[in-house]
């Protein structure tokens, strides 16, 4: 157990050494640029809110979620994953929950962003 904590964390500053990782909280509009291996290899850009986070040390990821064509979708990424090449807070909202999974159920306009 404590060599599986050891191991975690040096994953977590090899990873942090090679990209840093902003401190990203419920509520921050991030803008992720994730390299897609298909053929190519190409940039896709997500854009989104946080709607959550879960930490499990090298095993974080947030789930964004953004409208698209009048659709909530939602993804999640991992934060400490090599496909993603540069992570952005964009802004901040002020929230007052840890999981923000009531703007599901909310209008389409309070998951958008200017």
């Amino acid at each position: 157990m404590y060599l599986n904590r050891i191991l975690n964390k040096r994953a977590v500053e090899a990873a942090e050494q090679e990209r840093p990782v902003p401190d990203i909280r419920t509520g921050d509009v991030v803008q992720i640029k994730l390299e897609v291996p298909e053929n190519k290899r190409r940039l896709s850009i997500y854009k989104g809110i946080v709607i959550s986070r879960q930490n499990a040390g090298i095993h974080t990821t947030i789930r964004i979620r953004r409208i698209i064509a009048g659709i909530g979708v939602e993804i999640v990424f991992p934060l400490y994953s090599p496909n993603i090449k540069e992570l952005k807070v964009l802004s901040h909202r002020k929230v007052r929950r840890a999981r923000l999974y009531y703007l599901r159920d909310k209008l389409p306009r309070l998951s958008t962003f200017k």
